[in-house]
């Protein structure tokens, strides 16, 4: 706001997608055209330990702002998911799973807002990401940690997700799942040794790596596609259109209605027990 002064039309609201009624209220004043929802708790280990925080948060709050930008006349509708939504072996995927769904039971059942996901992986620079945390390790004169010594994972920029993102949700015609090239994926403990590098340091000499484990409900190797999914080019050839799975309506609808129950009765195994039962690819805990 200090660069652009008035000359940038922004409204910045802070509220949580839980709150159906403040959600509708903003959406009420406001009538926005386009929708991208990224609101959702990521933090892998802090969702296994609270898992009916992530359903409140994750599913049911998207599933407020999807019905809202329905009712609202909204246009477009983009959610951003994530690779740890494929075959989930965590909490925190496995609502990214069943956000997916959701999108896609919008998509069959609107005839005026295109409802569409795009899927990738971890944010260079972006809350939780590795580098920043590395440095300060290297910076602070300690060891660098990393979880597994074969763990890997996919990466992109901050603004290569964002104009991907953007040019995914205007090609979009409701439905798909919009994949999006990571390129070749990275290993975590390749990535730490070149950073020890860049500071002029020797790995394992002047910095020590050390591998701490695996977290809770996290995997070695994160994917991009389902199993069920094919897989269609678009005229970006980083932008990839994963087939849309019929979603059963009525069905999807009871177990989202059980589900919310024992979220809301904050009974932690009784949710992952049903979240397993919504959201068929979901093995917890397998890595």
């Amino acid at each position: 706001m200090l660069e652009y002064g008035s000359s940038l039309n922004l409204v910045t609201l802070i509220s949580s997608v839980r709150d159906y009624d403040k959600m509708e209220m903003i959406f009420r004043q406001y009538h926005p055209e386009l929708v991208f929802h990224a609101a959702a708790h990521k933090h892998v280990p802090l969702m296994e330990t609270v898992p009916e925080e992530a359903v409140k948060n994750n599913i049911f709050g998207t599933f407020n702002v999807a019905k809202l930008a329905q009712d609202y006349g909204v246009r477009k509708f983009v959610m951003i998911s994530t690779d740890k939504a494929v075959n989930p072996t965590n909490v925190m995927g496995a609502t990214k799973r069943a956000c997916e769904m959701i999108i896609q039971y919008m998509a069959q059942n609107s005839n005026q807002t295109d409802y569409v996901t795009t899927r990738f992986g971890n944010v260079l620079g972006s809350n939780g990401s590795v580098i920043p945390l590395f440095r300060r390790q290297i910076e602070s004169g300690n060891p660098v940690t990393v979880t597994h010594p074969d763990i890997i994972r996919y990466f992109m920029t901050i603004p290569e997700a964002v104009s991907l993102v953007l040019e995914a949700g205007a090609m979009a015609h409701g439905g798909e799942i919009f994949v999006l090239d990571m390129g070749a994926p990275v290993k975590i403990t390749t990535l730490a040794e070149n950073l020890i590098r860049m500071y002029g340091k020797v790995p394992y000499k002047d910095v020590p790596i050390v591998f701490t484990g695996l977290r809770p409900g996290e995997k070695l190797f994160e994917e991009l596609l389902m199993d069920e999914e094919g897989l269609k080019s678009t005229a970006n050839k980083k932008i990839f259109i994963g087939n849309q799975i019929e979603i059963d309506p009525k069905a999807l609808e009871q177990k989202l209605d059980t589900l919310k129950a024992a979220a809301e009765a904050n009974d932690s195994d009784r949710t992952v027990e049903l979240l397993a039962d919504l959201v068929p690819t979901f093995h917890h805990n397998e890595h």
